[in-house]
């Protein structure tokens, strides 16, 4: 099972579909399935270091989606759909991502709907130095957490078309959010209820870290010797 395992590992650092990986190791999808979500998940797991410096937090938003559900809360849309309005509405998942200049990331699913100084300050709090700069655009959720957490803390007006200003600017989050949403395509839609080991299994292929086959197992099958952080 060991050698089976690292073969389906070595799939998940190609990011390759449930199918793919369940005919290159000979399992059923749902194994397959099943298999993707077990390690991810301890590997999301695993205690990453507090962000450090100058620290861009921002966050970008999917469609909920409730694939694969046999019991819809709504009617089914074709195709992934679209929004029933405009702008940002609790039809969206919103993911928060907070990275610093030496690339270390943390991510979270923070729920539906516009992010509110109340769902940033139980996930960013815990993971950032007291001494960091906190860069971010203009929402007033950073502006209160940033208040009320004592927290140096910088805007960028990306609506008045101001991108950056010398070193302040979210150039690096906002490119993991791209890089996030292209590699995302080729699973042609996630269901909300799975999209934090999505964002985690992004980020560990990101920072190259888990690097090995041997790394995911070691974690997956054993995240309880390898901490429970975020």
């Amino acid at each position: 099972m060991r050698d089976k395992w690292l073969a389906y590992l070595a799939c998940l650092l190609e990011s390759a579909t449930v199918r793919m990986a369940a005919e290159r190791v000979t399992v059923a999808p749902s194994t397959s399935f099943r298999w993707r979500h077990r390690f991810i998940a301890g590997v999301r797991r695993q205690r990453r270091p507090t962000m450090s410096g100058i620290v861009e937090a921002d966050e970008t938003y999917l469609l909920e989606s409730q694939k694969g559900s046999r019991h819809l809360t709504r009617p089914a849309r074709r195709r992934g759909g679209k929004a029933g309005r405009r702008g940002l509405s609790r039809e969206f998942d919103c993911i928060l991502v907070a990275r610093d200049r030496n690339r270390v990331t943390h991510d979270f699913v923070t729920g539906r709907g516009p992010v509110s100084a109340a769902q940033v300050t139980p996930h960013l709090l815990p993971v950032l130095r007291p001494d960091i700069l906190l860069i971010s655009d203009a929402a007033k959720a950073y502006q209160a957490f940033a208040r009320e957490a004592g927290i140096t803390h910088e805007a960028v007006n990306v609506r008045a078309g101001i991108r950056a200003r010398g070193a302040i600017h979210l150039q690096n989050v906002n490119g993991w959010h791209s890089r996030f949403k292209g590699w995302l395509h080729r699973f042609h839609g996630v269901a909300s209820r799975y999209l934090a080991n999505y964002t985690g299994w992004r980020r560990a292929l990101d920072a190259g870290s888990p690097a090995s086959p041997s790394d995911w197992l070691r974690i997956g099958v054993a995240p309880a010797r390898y901490g429970t952080g975020r």
